[in-house]
C-alpha cells in the first residue's frame, strides 16, 4: 500500500457556465505569458525596446503551436488515421499532444518573420527569450498532469503519480511522474541559461543553443522512462534519437559560433539606438543655439559700451579745446 503519492485530478476541464476551461490549454497560455514577460525584461536589458518581444511573439506563438501539433500528429498518426479513429481529433489541440521539436522549429520560423519585419537580428532575439521558453515548457508540462498522460514506469516512490483514468488503454496505478521531472529540469535549464549569460555574456544565439543542449540532455533520459506508445528505431524511442541529434547540433553551434563570432551584439534593435541618439543630439543642438545666442547678446552689449566710452572721450576733448581758446 502506497503511503504517499501525487494525486491526479478527477477531470481536466472546469466549466464556468457554458465556458470550458481546460487545464492543458490553461497551462500553455500561462507559459506563453511568462515567456513573453521574461523575454521582454531581458530584451530591454540588452538595449531593445519594450514591447518588441510581444510583437514578434504574435508571429512565433501561432507558428509554434501549429508546428508542435504537426509533429505530434505525424509521429503518432495512428492515433488519428487508423481504423476506428476520427481524423477530426487531429485538430483538437486542447486535448493534448504538442511535440516540442516541431514547436521550436516552426516557432523559430515565425520569430524569423517577425524579426525580419522589425529589422532585428534573429540570434539576439533567440538569446533573450531562451530562458522564458524553458519556463514556458516547465509550466506547460503540468497540462499533462491534468490529462493524466505521459507518465513513466510503475513505481512505489513517495512522489509517484497516481493514474485513475482507464481511457485509451491506461491502467490505474502509481507511476513515475515524468511530467514533473521534465518541469523541474526545465526550471533548472532556465536558471542555467540566465547564469551563463550573465557570467560569459553569451551572444549571437549561444544562449539559445545552451538552452537547447541542456534541455535535450534532460529530455533523453526522461523520455527513456516513459511507457506510452511511441515509434522506435533500433529499440530506442524516436524522441530519444531526436534529443541526441539536436543536442549534438546545439553543442556544435556553441563551439563554432564562439570561435567565429566571439562576444555579444553591441546593438540588438537599431531603431532604439537611433531614437536615443537623435534625442541627445537635439538637446545638444538646443544648448549650443542658446549658448550662441547668449554670446551674441554679450558681444552686442560690449560693442555698445565701447561706443559710448568713445563718445564720452570725444566730448571731453572738445570741451578742453574750447576752454583753451
Amino acid at each position: 500500500m502506497e503511503l504517499a503519492f501525487i494525486p491526479s485530478p478527477s477531470r481536466g476541464v472546469l466549466y464556468l457556465g457554458p465556458i470550458p476551461l481546460r487545464g492543458y490549454a490553461f497551462c500553455i497560455i500561462i507559459g506563453v505569458f511568462v515567456a513573453v514577460w521574461l523575454g521582454n525584461k531581458r530584451w530591454i536589458a540588452r538595449g531593445g525596446r519594450a514591447g518588441t518581444v510581444a510583437d514578434i511573439a504574435v508571429w512565433a506563438v501561432p507558428f509554434g503551436l501549429v508546428g508542435g501539433r504537426l509533429y505530434h500528429v505525424i509521429t503518432d498518426y495512428e492515433l488519428y488515421f487508423s481504423e476506428g479513429r476520427d481524423w477530426v481529433d487531429a485538430f483538437k489541440i486542447w486535448e493534448g499532444g504538442l511535440g516540442i521539436w516541431g514547436a521550436i522549429a516552426l516557432g523559430a520560423l515565425g520569430a524569423w518573420i517577425g524579426c525580419r519585419r522589425r529589422g532585428i537580428p534573429m540570434p539576439a532575439y533567440a538569446d533573450a527569450v531562451a530562458p522564458g521558453i524553458a519556463l514556458a515548457q516547465a509550466i506547460g508540462r503540468w497540462g499533462n498532469w491534468f490529462n493524466q498522460e505521459l507518465y513513466g514506469k510503475p513505481t512505489d516512490l513517495p512522489w509517484a503519480l497516481e493514474i485513475t483514468s482507464t481511457a485509451d488503454g491506461r491502467v490505474p496505478g502509481t507511476y513515475h511522474p515524468t511530467f514533473l521531472y521534465e518541469s523541474l529540469w526545465c526550471i533548472g535549464v532556465a536558471l542555467l541559461v540566465i547564469w551563463a549569460d550573465r557570467r560569459f555574456r553569451l551572444g549571437h544565439g549561444r544562449a539559445f543553443a545552451l538552452y537547447v543542449a541542456a534541455y535535450c540532455a534532460g529530455r533523453a533520459w526522461i523520455e527513456y522512462m516513459r511507457v506510452d506508445d511511441a515509434h522506435h528505431i533500433l529499440g530506442v524511442r524516436l524522441n530519444v534519437w531526436t534529443a541526441i541529434l539536436v543536442f549534438l547540433l546545439a553543442v556544435t553551434y556553441l563551439v563554432l559560433s564562439s570561435k567565429k563570432r566571439p562576444g555579444r551584439e553591441a546593438v540588438v534593435e537599431p531603431g532604439a539606438e537611433a531614437s536615443g541618439g537623435e534625442t541627445g543630439g537635439d538637446a545638444a543642438a538646443e544648448d549650443e543655439a542658446e549658448s550662441g545666442q547668449d554670446g551674441t547678446e554679450s558681444d552686442k552689449d560690449g560693442a555698445e559700451t565701447e561706443a559710448s566710452d568713445q563718445d564720452s572721450d570725444k566730448a571731453n576733448d572738445e570741451a578742453g579745446s574750447a576752454k583753451k581758446s
